[in-house]
């Protein structure tokens, strides 16, 4: 489904971490990095390092999107009131490929950009195309009926890897979900330690 099915644990592999909590992940049986100098001792990492990695990992969580884009919700992150690492979070969570992954309708969030694309899902009744629209509180998400019966779709529902969080009311059996509320960061099930705060530091250097 995901053109990026194999290079994806490369993500893994570089930060050293199984940051979708995959089975398959490589850092399950290699913790070290790849290539011949990824065995090497870590060196302690600078400020700057820990902000650049921070940043990596939440980016790359969400199917490694693009730098610009990455930065343009980190600086309307900024400009929202409140905490601007809770705002970053709620902004990347409120996207319909993020919540199309959340909802278990798809295994992976690569899967979900590409499953929007390719339009297999509304939103509120109309055909959305775009992985990056911004779904607001209350809008109903549904997998189109043409849609319903592809093995993606079915292998992703029976999965018991992960959990549907409780800002989603999910309905498996009619493939539709309610995005009830704006979630905060110790919400998101993250299934390794994301830290917002530290991707505000290293963008207002």
């Amino acid at each position: 489904m995901s053109k990026r099915q194999s290079s994806k644990h490369k993500i893994d592999r570089r930060l050293g971490e199984n940051l979708w909590g995959r089975p398959k992940s490589p850092v399950n049986r290699r913790e070290y990095g790849p290539g011949q100098h990824g065995q090497r001792r870590k060196s302690k990492l600078s400020d700057f390092g820990t902000q650049l990695r921070a940043k990596q990992k939440l980016k790359g969580y969400y199917g490694n999107i693009s730098e610009r884009q990455f930065r343009g919700i980190y600086e309307e992150a900024v400009r929202v009131r409140g905490d601007s690492g809770e705002n970053l979070v709620g902004l990347l969570e409120r996207r319909l490929d993020a919540v199309i992954y959340r909802s278990k309708f798809v295994p992976t969030v690569f899967a979900a950009r590409q499953f929007v694309n390719h339009g297999h899902v509304t939103v509120n009744g109309a055909r959305v195309t775009i992985p990056s629209y911004r779904v607001r509180e209350g809008d109903v998400i549904e997998v189109r009926e043409k849609s319903r019966q592809l093995g993606v779709v079915l292998e992703a529902v029976e999965s018991p890897e992960r959990q549907v969080p409780d800002y989603l009311n999910v309905d498996h059996r009619a493939l539709k979900t309610v995005f009830v509320r704006t979630p905060q960061l110790a919400d998101v099930p993250y299934p390794v330690v994301m830290e917002p705060n530290l991707v505000v530091e290293f963008y207002s250097r």
